[in-house]
């Protein structure tokens, strides 16, 4: 058996150590970045000491070559465990968004004493049967298939396709900022070195011992989802929070698979009543 050295994990922090811990994750190919700066101090400004990093294969965290990634589902919900411990906490609050809400149901599951609160944003109920629920938009599938025929060493290619992702799962209720996003996919690209490792998520196993489980979950819970939706559909979001005893839902009218700007408000206040509802916990 092959033993794969722990990852170097790049993490930042924002708001005062004394305040309740929020530990983010994001999603699949996605940095740190992707949970912007300003929405991060928005929380730290409400008291929260935020934390966010890179996943594995992403931004300035350890990557692998493309194709077959040493490492699974499990091996990223201890990564946010490491993080914790890499800032000396105990006990955090965990958001995650759309993988990372999986990542963050894994964690609230695997490492429940160290999980005081959940909130799953834009995500899919993990180790459960979904074949039920509305799959992704026919538009989606059709946008997403494209990215076989990008050259991801191509940084033109890449950043075009990912300007036209965002695109594809932008709130319906708001207006797109194609010039703002571009250079923002331009940051994250250049920081990250590339996006070819970070497709290794797409080709990740693990979780198999969870499923069927997530009635188990002691965290309380937070479900947040948009109703325009294109990846995952709003009744994915319904779904995990009728699994789980006592959850909460919040419904984003109009919103998609993104954290846009102006839903910020609406999101974080969510975020912040259900840390603060659960600080005992």
């Amino acid at each position: 058996m092959t033993t794969i050295d722990r990852p170097v994990i790049q993490s930042e922090t924002f708001g005062a150590p004394k305040n309740p811990p929020l530990l983010l994750i994001m999603g699949a190919m996605a940095s740190m970045l992707w949970w912007p700066a300003a929405f991060c101090r928005e929380l730290a400004d409400a008291g929260l000491y935020v934390i966010r990093y890179d996943n594995r294969d992403t931004g300035r965290s350890t990557k692998y070559p493309p194709g077959e990634p040493p490492y699974t589902f499990d091996d990223m919900a201890d990564d946010a465990i490491g993080v914790l411990d890499s800032h000396g906490i105990g006990k955090a609050h965990v958001a995650g968004m759309s993988m990372g809400g999986m990542i963050g149901q894994m964690v609230a599951l695997r490492h429940s004493s160290r999980v005081a609160s959940l909130t799953v944003i834009s995500s899919s109920p993990m180790g459960m049967d979904t074949s039920h629920l509305p799959r992704m938009s026919d538009a989606y599938i059709e946008h997403s298939a494209e990215g076989a025929d990008v050259d991801w060493t191509d940084r033109r290619q890449v950043i075009d396709f990912m300007v036209r992702d965002t695109k594809a799962i932008a709130s319906i209720a708001h207006p797109f900022d194609e010039l703002g996003m571009r250079a923002f996919i331009e940051q994250d690209y250049d920081r990250s070195g590339g996006f070819l490792s970070a497709t290794n998520h797409f080709s990740l196993k693990g979780g198999a011992e969870w499923k069927g489980r997530l009635h188990e979950m002691q965290a309380p819970l937070l479900v947040i989802h948009g109703t325009a939706d294109p990846v995952f559909p709003v009744e994915h979001g319904e779904a995990l929070a009728e699994a789980v005893a006592g959850a909460k839902f919040l419904r984003v009218d109009g919103g998609g698979h993104e954290l846009h700007p102006q839903d910020w408000p609406a999101i974080s206040a969510a975020i912040v009543m259900h840390i603060r509802s659960n600080q005992g916990t």
